[in-house]
């Protein structure tokens, strides 16, 4: 198995921006989700920040390499978003809701946590087909 990692490395990074924005837009809706008041003006969370994106450079890591030993014709952008997908769906989505149903959450928080990973693992695995 080959993996590029140029295109881990910028597949983490598109993801990172894409929820820096995604919650930049749903800040608010998010914190009401958890049952918090909104904040005017947050801090930047650096510590939780440095672990999202680790926690995206492993991800994008696992999704290349499963990428690489499914992709039967080839990695292509559309098994990148197949593959990103079917692993959101299957791994993202029902362990999301099952934590957010044994913890009580809001459906929103659900809604808004699980668009936010539907797009981070499209994105990689867009990048990953593009660059693989």
């Amino acid at each position: 198995m080959t993996v590029n990692y140029l295109a881990i490395f910028i597949s983490a990074m598109v993801a990172f921006v894409f929820g820096g924005l995604w919650y930049g837009l749903l800040g608010k809706q998010w914190m009401t989700a958890h049952g918090w008041a909104p904040v005017a003006k947050p801090t930047m969370p650096i510590v939780p920040m440095f672990i999202s994106f680790a926690a995206e450079l492993v991800m994008a890591f696992v999704l290349a390499g499963i990428l690489a030993h499914v992709a039967k014709s080839g990695v292509t952008i559309t098994a990148g978003l197949i593959t990103g997908l079917l692993c959101w769906f299957g791994f993202v989505l029902t362990t999301l809701v099952t934590n957010h149903a044994y913890g009580k959450a809001k459906p929103m928080l659900t809604v808004i946590d699980g668009g936010h990973w539907l797009g981070v693992l499209l994105l990689q695995g867009l990048v990953l087909g593009w660059l693989g």
